[in-house]
């Protein structure tokens, strides 16, 4: 049964009438939602993926929430799953068929709208969606690529914003460019273009999924520029991640992808084959380098771009197409324009362009070649723009290529056998060609920006006129021809010449005044200028006007008053008689009220629909904008208020100069202030440390005293044992108890004369502890003298601590030498006992043993011997101690009479601090005054100054307070 419906439904005959397109969707839709048979519904969802084309509306009307729910239920089945995608992807999709009119296509896409806003009611669809696409099953994986990427550019930011909340949802996009089957693979790609349109955050979460690194990889794979569509989608893709994203533009430069971006530009010798593909990419690889280098990105990433595609030799490549035979004009032109912003501010880069040269016989610059083309009518106009822009790019922020290019028109640097940029820039300016001399006048305006020396030197360029008459200077060129617009139609008087040469003279004279006297001194400019200004013109006229306004206005704002036909005051009499100051403001209010000036300003390449709107220089808006205020601001000022604003500036000046001075002063004495602090603190430092090394010899000292006193006793105990065996020798009559006794007297001296012998070799460790304390004492005596006098009082208390110590070495000498005089005796006691006559065999052996004990005793008066000389050095060493104590002393009350001439200088310098209080607080009171006079002449004074000054007082006098409270902590 179910079949006999189906063949109804796809073309059979059936007995009844057949039923409509709605009616035959309706079936299908119940079958799909009440069939319990997975057969039956796959085939009804096969059917609604036949006719969702024809029956778009009807289908998407009644099938997409049954077909949602096939979605979430019907998982485990891939073919039903893809049948359901597909029929979505239908009825979603707009396709673009060329037959369909307009209208047609517009219903197309709001069909598409409908339903994509219809799938999106509910968020959870989106993320079914993302789920589904983890299936490998080549049926579901395919459908729902490409019903996600038809929702992207039906909805593109609700989408995102699905998918930017969904867990590992990027990640799982991103797994499609690793998939094997290159049509999942490619169509992956087109997703991520649609997905990562506008979005920061995405393009930051697919650059940090490894994106650079795969589709450079499927770049290199499918052949670089000669490569396919693919290679197209994936330059793409890398645009939308690059553009305006100063995030991915550092990961991409980090990450080391620019060097891997030279091989792109490696085309060979023959260029011969050139098929629309390999164009289009090579556009965009182009089109990738400028992304990373664009005057818009921040200075510094910009920088840091062009330093990378020098090293690794991306310029160097680009040059080369540059100047290869055979490229197409198209993308000649956006080399041009990559090289132009490759080099753009970077002196390296700049300098490296400048010694490119041409393959040809003789070798000429490319910029020479370039220029060629700039001034050669028979150029393609874009063409031409992007050779202006690289000239522009060349000479930006680089005083050492504007030097080299007006260098070629000075006569001593001509050479006459080759041509050079000036000539070809001079060439172009007296052209036939209105957009050759707009060109050249721009490019020659860039060779002055900002650069007050070669406009100087632009001065002492010559030009031959005719045979038999005197050479003109360029400048009075420049204002012939405009002078003479009227005469001669085939230059001066098309708007577009007359322009740029306004801007050539306005840029040249603008902050040069030597340049406003060469223009005043021609007498038949000021005429011609104020003649043009009072005219009423028509509409295309009225930017000529407005240039002549502001031309009239820099010779007025940076009129040095040389000529005294032309000062400032005559000039703004000429103005008001003969023009009137408001229709001067008027006039010279157009310049900036042009539609073509919004635009020009708006970024620094050079893009105009035709050539017939090449009107305005970007860097030259910048200067209008800089100039219109204070050229407004000077015309309307009287010769009296020059005069007192003149003052008001000397005095000004003057003031700020003498705060400045005293600011360097106040900055230098807090220098020097700062050093005898840190001077002082380490001088503190150092006698603390010497009362902690004098106080640990003091411990010491007292320690060794000790040490003798005890070595004291034991010698008297000696002396006494030998006195009672010298007894015990003189009684023989005694009995068994007196030898006895003696033996034992005998023993107990020779443990005594041991232990003497230890106490001695403890007194020499101890007496080699105290020379080595003594010899750190003089070290610190010599660091105490080398850093300066510290306060008299430390020294005093050095000096007492040392001659304490003197006095106990000598104490301890003298107890030394008592104690020499007790082992004498000692000595002398043994002798006596060994001189007694041995009545028996005991006193032999008595005898024996008192040798024994003499031999030890004439060793210990060596030792003492020894130690005695050990004392004289110590004593020596402390005579010397003595002379470099004496030595610091004096050096101290050298630094403390140089302390006491510092401290009297620091005051005198607090005193004229003082008086320089008083005279600033005068001054100030002066140009209160002064500016009082000026408003009740009537001048705005703007409050601001006064703040200004107001809070520089009142930092000098918190720095003063600051000094004194210094001062007061050092005394």
């Amino acid at each position: 049964m179910t079949m006999n419906f189906f063949r109804g439904v796809m073309g059979g005959q059936p007995a009844g009438p057949q039923p409509t397109g709605a009616e035959t969707i309706h079936k299908l839709c119940d079958r799909v939602a009440s069939s319990t048979l997975l057969e039956d519904r796959r085939d009804a969802v096969r059917a609604l993926k036949s006719l969702s084309k024809k029956y778009r509306l009807e289908v998407g009307t009644q099938a997409m929430d049954h077909l949602v729910h096939i979605l979430q239920t019907d998982r485990s089945d891939s073919e039903i799953l893809g049948y359901a995608l597909d029929t979505l992807y239908n009825i979603i999709c707009n396709d673009e068929e060329e037959e369909q009119d307009e209208n047609a296509q517009k219903q197309e896409e709001d069909l598409g709208v409908l339903f994509t806003d219809k799938f999106l009611a509910d968020s959870e669809n989106v993320t079914l969606l993302l789920t589904l696409l983890e299936e490998f099953d080549f049926h579901v994986r395919w459908p729902g690529v490409k019903l996600l990427t038809a929702l992207l550019k039906n909805q593109c930011n609700q989408v995102q914003g699905v998918i930017l909340v969904s867990p590992m949802g990027v990640s799982r996009l991103m797994d499609l460019l690793a998939d094997s089957r290159e049509v999942i693979r490619n169509d992956g790609l087109l997703l991520l273009q649609q997905l990562t349109k506008g979005n920061a955050a995405i393009q930051k979460i697919v650059a940090f999924e490894n994106a650079f690194e795969r589709l450079l990889d499927i770049i290199t794979e499918e052949g670089s520029s000669d490569g396919g569509i693919v290679v197209e989608d994936c330059l793409l893709l890398l645009v939308n991640l690059l553009k305006n994203n100063s995030s991915n533009q550092n990961f991409f430069k980090e990450g080391s992808y620019i060097q891997r971006m030279k091989p792109w530009f490696e085309v060979g010798d023959d260029n011969s084959g050139w098929s629309a593909q390999k164009v289009t990419n090579l556009h965009l690889m182009l089109q990738l380098v400028r992304v990373m280098v664009s005057p818009v990105n921040s200075p510094g990433a910009t920088s840091s771009c062009q330093k990378s595609m020098y090293q690794c030799g991306l310029l160097q490549q680009l040059c080369t197409i540059l100047m290869a035979t055979g490229v197409p004009a198209d993308i000649l032109t956006e080399t041009i324009n990559t090289v132009s912003e490759v080099i753009r501010g970077s002196q390296i880069n700049q300098d490296y362009f400048a010694s490119v040269n041409a393959p040809s016989n003789p070798p000429r610059p490319a910029i020479v070649v370039l220029l060629m083309s700039m001034v050669n009518e028979r150029q393609p106009f874009v063409l031409r723009c992007a050779v202006l822009y690289c000239f522009q790019c060349f000479l930006y922020k680089n005083q050492k290529g504007q030097g080299e290019i007006v260098a070629t028109l000075l006569p001593s640097t001509i050479d006459a056998n080759s041509i050079s940029a000036g000539q070809l820039l001079c060439g172009g300016l007296f052209s036939a060609d209105s957009l050759s001399n707009w060109c050249a006048a721009v490019a020659l305006a860039h060779a002055l920006q900002d650069n007050l020396t070669q406009k100087e030197q632009l001065l002492r360029v010559q030009l031959a006129t005719s045979l038999g008459k005197p050479p003109v200077s360029l400048l009075q060129q420049c204002t012939n021809i405009l002078s003479q617009g009227d005469k001669i139609n085939r230059r001066g008087s098309k708007v577009q010449t007359r322009v740029g040469l306004l801007m050539l003279l306005c840029t040249w004279i603008s902050n040069c005044p030597i340049a406003v006297t060469h223009f005043l001194h021609n007498q038949e400019n000021v005429p011609f200028l104020t003649g043009q200004i009072s005219e009423n013109l028509g509409e295309d006229e009225r930017l000529v006007q407005g240039l002549c306004a502001l031309l009239l206005g820099i010779c007025i704002y940076y009129n040095d008053n040389s000529l005294e036909n032309y000062t400032k005051e005559k000039l703004k009499q000429l103005i008001e008689k003969r023009i009137g100051k408001e229709n001067f403001v008027e006039k010279l209010g157009f310049v900036t009220k042009h539609e073509l000036y919004s635009r020009a300003a708006q970024k620094p390449q050079p893009v105009f629909p035709s050539p017939e709107q090449m009107l305005f220089d970007h860097e030259f808006t910048k200067l209008v904008k800089e100039l219109e205020g204070v050229i407004t601001k000077a015309v309307h000022k009287t010769s009296e208020e020059e005069k007192k604003e003149e003052e008001v500036k000397k005095t000004l000046e003057q003031h700020d100069s003498i705060v400045i001075q005293y600011k360097d002063l106040i900055r230098d004495q807090d220098t020097q202030i700062q050093e005898l602090r840190e001077q002082v603190s380490t001088l503190s430092l150092n006698s603390e440390q010497m009362h902690n090394q004098i106080t640990q010899q003091q411990s010491q000292i007292q320690q060794h005293k000790d040490q003798y006193n005890i070595l004291k006793l034991k010698l008297g105990k000696d002396s006494q044992g030998l006195s009672s065996n010298q007894g015990l020798s003189s009684s023989q009559g005694e009995g068994a108890h007196v030898n006895g006794l003696h033996s034992e007297e005998l023993s107990q001296l020779r443990e005594e004369v041991e232990e003497l012998r230890r106490q001695h070799t403890l007194q020499h460790t101890q007496l080699s502890d105290k020379d080595s304390l003594i010899n750190t004492l003089r070290c610190g005596a010599a660091a105490q003298t080398a850093e300066g006098g510290a306060g008299g009082s430390d020294n005093t208390d050095l000096l007492r601590e040392v001659e304490s110590l003197r006095s106990r070495v000598q104490s301890q000498c003298a107890e030394i030498s008592q104690l020499q005089t007790e082992r004498q005796e000692l000595i002398r006691r043994a002798e006596a006992v060994s001189s007694a006559p041995a009545s028996s065999s005991e006193s032999s052996a008595d005898t024996v043993k008192v040798s024994e004990l003499e031999s030890r005793l004439a060793a210990q008066t060596t030792e003492t011997e020894r130690l005695k000389e050990e004392c004289r050095g110590l004593r020596e060493g402390h005579a010397g101690l003595e002379q470099q104590l004496a030595s610091a002393q004096s050096t101290v009350a050298i630094e403390q009479t140089e302390k006491t001439k510092l401290q009297q200088e620091v005051q005198e310098s607090k005193k004229e601090q003082d008086d320089l209080l008083m005279l600033l607080a005068d001054q100030d009171q002066k140009i209160l005054n002064l500016k009082q006079r000026l408003r009740d002449l009537g001048e705005t004074i703007e409050d601001e100054d006064e703040l200004d000054a107001r809070d520089q007082f009142g930092e000098d006098d918190d720095e003063d307070d600051e000094e004194e409270e210094d001062e007061e902590n050092n005394d």
